[in-house]
């Protein structure tokens, strides 16, 4: 692995001082396309190749990255390979929400792996197409799109795992489809409805589990965000769903077909950046529009990038102060201002890029904490660290894989 610095002092310091929250939405199956997008609750299974274990490593934050039949995980620091642990062909990851462990999703269900360590230990969360991991009021909620079972654990928890799963409240699913849950802080439970026709809606339970409100006008539903105030919003093909305070609203898409699959969110801000498809016979995973959602004002407001700025599911983060941070084909870095829909700054970060001929493809994708961006370049096997509030590359690593899927620790 070759390393490339123009700050490694820059980065350690910075890293050191990270302590924003990792928000990642999007799908989780290793099945269902995120563009077209009774369980055990402390069930075991072996390790897909838990080999590749070394000495304990500092502590400190990590970058845990998939390859084709693997897993690294990276200091965040320096990006020095602290694990390489050899696991099925294509993975995904979840961060676990605890600072440490991240949910390496396999043919078996939520694999554990411990990034501080690191180790890919051989606890499994038992599931026969493990989905969407969603992080929030100290719960880590799993979801099994196999039987829509929701797995809820309290999140540190997790952070105290030594050797065995703790316990996690399994709420069975009705119908199985390719789903969502959340739990909010009075312990609500917010949970998708839909079948093998697809999602049509959500359904609100309370902390005893009993449904208080339902709503069946999102079509196709996928992707969750909660914003400010605990206001949870909803991708339809047609809009949004918002729920905020017990109650549930539907918010139209300006076109008949309107598709938002991905919430990219943080709790400090009332405004949801989305992703937007319009036309439902477009080819390629490629977009060039985003919606904006004022879950306050119940607003939608579509943003059409400039020409050459197209991006995918991966390709969206929120930044230090709440602005959204597009990877785009052209290689750069673009910030855009939820409030005003304006793109204030670009940045040239990596090389121009084509779409994936599948989504499951190696393509650039960018997680952010704090300050800083991690943002992979697979056609160069090279990991860049960010500054946002500069601009400034800060430190590259380049690997002996091709990275594809990304999640931070912070240790």
């Amino acid at each position: 692995m070759k390393h490339h610095s123009l700050s490694r002092g820059a980065l350690a310091a910075a890293a050191a001082s990270l302590s924003g929250v990792l928000a990642l939405s999007g799908c989780s199956s290793n099945e269902a396309s995120p563009d077209t997008a009774g369980g055990n609750d402390t069930g075991t299974a072996d390790a897909a190749g838990a080999t590749g274990t070394v000495e304990p490593a500092p502590p400190g934050p990590r970058v845990t990255l998939t390859y084709e039949g693997g897993v690294l995980v990276l200091d965040a620091t320096t990006f020095d390979v602290l694990g390489d642990f050899d696991s099925e062909e294509f993975t995904r990851l979840n961060s676990a929400g605890d600072g440490r462990h991240v949910f390496v999703t396999t043919s078996e269900g939520f694999q554990l792996l411990d990034a501080s360590t690191p180790e890919l230990t051989d606890l499994v969360i038992e599931a026969d197409s493990a989905a969407h991991v969603v992080r929030h009021a100290g719960r880590t909620v799993l979801y099994d799109d196999a039987t829509s079972d929701t797995m809820i654990f309290n999140t540190e928890d997790l952070l105290a795992v030594d050797g065995e799963l703790p316990d996690a409240e399994v709420v069975p699913g009705v119908d199985a489809h390719h789903g969502v849950s959340v739990v909010l802080e009075d312990d609500t439970l917010i949970t998708s409805v839909g079948d093998d026709d697809g999602r049509t809606g959500i359904r609100v339970l309370d902390a005893d589990r009993n449904e208080v409100a339902s709503s069946d006008e999102c079509p196709g539903l996928h992707g969750e965000g909660t914003l400010q105030n605990e206001v949870v919003v909803f991708g339809c093909e047609d809009g949004v769903l918002i729920y905020d305070n017990g109650e549930i609203h539907k918010v139209d898409a300006p076109d008949e077909y309107g598709r938002i699959g991905n919430a990219y969110v943080t709790e400090t801000s009332p405004v949801m950046v989305g992703d937007y498809k319009d036309d439902p016979d477009a080819e390629g995973y490629l977009l060039q529009k985003v919606v904006l959602v004022d879950t306050e004002a119940r607003t939608l407001e579509v943003i059409e990038l400039p020409d050459g700025v197209e991006y995918t599911w991966r390709g969206i983060a929120r930044g230090p102060q709440d602005e959204a941070l597009i990877l785009a084909t052209d290689g750069s870095v673009h910030v855009l201002d939820p409030a005003s829909g304006e793109i204030t700054e670009s940045f040239a970060v990596i090389e121009a890029w084509e779409g994936p001929d599948q989504w499951q493809n190696p393509h650039p994708a960018i997680v952010v904490d704090g300050d800083i961006a991690y943002i992979t370049e697979p056609a160069a096997n090279t990991i860049h660290a960010f500054d946002v509030t500069t601009g400034e590359i800060i430190y590259s690593a380049e690997l002996d894989q091709t990275p594809n899927e990304i999640a931070f620790t912070t240790g």
